[in-house]
């Protein structure tokens, strides 16, 4: 549905986006992540055809896109981070406007448009009056209002206090079903929660393109045992376990009272549990804790994305 093949772009000379390719299947929903700066806006707005590449060439349903090109974007839906909505206009009447601009019967597509989003309620107000997730959901039925076959958010969920973005998620994942969708967030939860598949954009290059559950898979592997033990003193815990085969390093970690606490890095796939276990049982010590955390995906994105600019 979207091909992107080695797409560079310039705004003097900084380099945004730096031979980036990939391609996005019919139906599937894609996560663009990235630190800020990364060139995750810069991309969305070379696929939708309001920038061009300096570089390059994006495909979308097998034709080429250009700033030109009017009727591959109708098949594409754009909601920037902050929608440009008017605020001095009741919905109803700014989702007419929009309805008519776009060639559509206003009458028929807005009460449904209306449903869709979760505005009935608030159709009578003014837009500026609106909650931020309401005028989120505005911003989301102006993108939906000519049924694109591909819809494209930007920050879909910035700002919104906790209920408005689970709202707003829930959105999106049941549009999902029937579009393309392309996400570009920095909220790791909301890419577990509706994202299929991951491209991570770092310094303008692409740092990885996987599957979700492959992605934490491929990159976190790694993991660590955290300990807590009362018994032995600091120096005596650390020596121990750094004889346990599988232990790549210890480092001692804060305990209430009188606990003593270490994080255990673990070698690749060992698994050095029962050995623990057995190192205290046979030392007498009490075990309060021992519980093997694996790396994030948010570890995995600290860890693609280091060193990228802020």
């Amino acid at each position: 549905m979207i091909d992107v093949q080695h797409v560079s772009r310039y705004y003097g000379t900084f380099k945004a986006v730096d031979d980036v390719s990939f391609s996005v299947n019919r139906g599937e929903i894609v996560g663009l992540l990235g630190p800020n700066g990364a060139g995750k806006t810069t991309t969305m707005r070379m696929i939708t055809g309001f920038l061009g590449p300096s570089e390059g060439s994006i495909l979308v349903d097998g034709k080429p896109m250009s700033t030109e090109s009017k009727d591959l974007k109708r098949l594409i839906g754009y909601m920037p981070e902050s929608a440009p909505l008017y605020g001095d206009m009741i919905v109803e009447d700014y989702l007419s406007y929009v309805a008519g601009v776009q060639g559509m019967d206003s009458a028929e597509k807005v009460p449904r448009i209306a449903v869709t989003c979760g505005l009935t309620e608030v159709m009578h107000k003014n837009v500026g009056e609106l909650s931020r997730g309401y005028r989120q959901r505005v911003g989301l039925a102006h993108a939906l209002m000519h049924d694109p076959e591909i819809l494209i958010l930007d920050e879909p969920t910035s700002g919104l206090d906790p209920n408005q973005i689970i709202e707003v998620r829930q959105l999106i994942k049941e549009i999902g079903k029937t579009r393309t969708v392309i996400i570009s967030t920095h909220i790791l939860s909301e890419v577990e929660m509706l994202c299929d598949r991951v491209i991570i954009i770092s310094r303008g290059k692409i740092a990885a393109d996987s599957p979700t559950a492959e992605l934490r898979a491929r990159f976190g592997h790694r993991s660590a045992l955290s300990l807590q033990v009362s018994g032995p003193s600091p120096d005596a815990l650390v020596k121990a376990l750094e004889g346990i085969e599988g232990a790549a390093g210890v480092t001692l970690a804060e305990a209430p009272g009188n606990l003593v606490s270490a994080l255990i890095s673990v070698e690749g796939s060992a698994e050095i549990r029962p050995a623990v276990f057995e190192l205290v049982k046979q030392k007498g010590w009490t075990l309060y804790e021992l519980v093997l955390r694996q790396n994030s995906l948010e570890d995995v994105f600290r860890n693609l994305t280091s060193g990228g600019d802020e």
